[in-house]
């Protein structure tokens, strides 16, 4: 290599370093994990996983946001849908917001697009395992070595909570919205519900037979009974019926399963004995904890109480939507999250005790 070549490339490296890394948002890319070890000693071969960057790294690499992606999302539905944009919930105009899509949504290494580890040959992962997986993708792929926010909803706000715990010092802040620390009893019976679902009529019937059946009981928990009761008349019901299975249907039962797995597995406390107290006290990020009054998916009670232990505040949205409260308070949540991470936050409860 000349000197001048030699030159240019470091000229080239410093401006990179000094100025603002703005990536495209065009397509989502993909990072190699190679063969991925889960915490349960299976591995996930040739291990990739997807994800969207939307806005401009600053040069000091302070202003990343991490979205991991709920139950069955992608990053790239995130964008569409309208939950990352100037001013939206994630807002790209202030924050580089890296979206993760989850193993086993699709995008990611799943049942579905694996070469070697199809349908339920594919290893049950943790949310423990997404999480570690997450941070390979941004110090080891991005170079990032730490993040100004991790925020998630439902199934991202489990994974924000197993974030807070796992590297407690990886992000300043950290909001997870209509999600859980743990699970509770009615949590797993609702997913064990689903999951019965999965693996007996997708075993006789196939996939689309078995979302089919899922969905009824899926979107009975997704809303509140009196919102359900105000937007769909008996007269329309079966054709809200069918919409709500011809969406469902879309979905891989095997990936589906795998993710509801996860989420049954999820508790942050076990490494730490299942001791709440002493989870709590390996968090650093401040905390937002965002529920939902009247959500039947994932209870409010469970984040309320690890709240309580870390002294975070909490705020509710619409309780009448229930677990979608997200989608139809989204303006009340767009001000929420901009307000905690810009430090002007009013919530409904501040209770440290600790």
């Amino acid at each position: 290599m000349t000197v001048k070549i030699k030159f240019s490339l470091v000229v080239f490296y410093i401006i990179v370093s000094f100025c603002g890394i703005a990536w495209s948002e065009d397509a989502v890319r993909y990072a190699d994990l190679g063969d991925f070890r889960l915490e349960n000693g299976d591995v996930i071969r040739n291990c990739r996983v997807g994800y969207l960057i939307s806005g401009e790294l600053n040069a000091g690499k302070s202003n990343a946001m991490l979205v991991p992606t709920w139950l069955a999302g992608t990053s790239r539905e995130l964008a569409d849908l309208g939950f990352i944009g100037p001013g939206k919930v994630f807002d790209n105009s202030k924050y580089c917001v890296i979206a993760v899509d989850a193993f086993a949504n699709g995008l990611s290494s799943s049942p579905s697009n694996s070469a070697t580890q199809k349908g339920k040959s594919f290893p049950r992962f943790s949310i423990r395992d997404l999480v570690r997986a997450q941070h390979l993708l941004l110090t080891r792929h991005l170079n990032i070595p730490h993040v100004r926010a991790v925020t998630g909803i439902s199934m991202g706000a489990m994974t924000t909570f197993q974030w807070m715990v796992s590297y407690p010092d990886f992000m300043d802040m950290a909001i997870p919205i209509e999600g859980s620390p743990w699970m509770s009893s009615y949590e797993l019976l609702f997913f064990s519900a689903q999951l019965g679902i999965l693996e007996n009529v997708g075993e006789c019937k196939g996939s689309e037979a078995a979302m089919k059946i899922l969905a009824p009981l899926h979107v009975m928990h997704a809303w509140g009974p009196d919102y359900r009761r105000a937007h769909t008349s008996v007269a329309d019901f079966p054709g809200f019926l069918a919409d709500s299975q011809a969406r469902l249907a879309r979905y891989n039962a095997d990936n589906w399963a795998h993710q509801v797995m996860a989420i049954m597995d999820h508790d942050i406390t076990q490494p730490f004995g299942g001791n709440r107290q002493n989870a709590a006290a390996a968090v650093r990020a401040r905390c937002l904890v965002i529920t939902s009054a009247q959500d039947q998916m994932v209870g409010r009670e469970e984040a309320h109480s690890f709240a309580r232990l870390i002294g975070a505040p909490t705020a509710d949205l619409n309780g009448a939507c229930g677990h979608f409260a997200f989608f139809c308070d989204r303006e009340n949540l767009q001000e929420m999250v901009n307000a905690f991470l810009s430090g002007q936050e009013q919530t409904s409860s501040r209770e440290p005790t600790r």
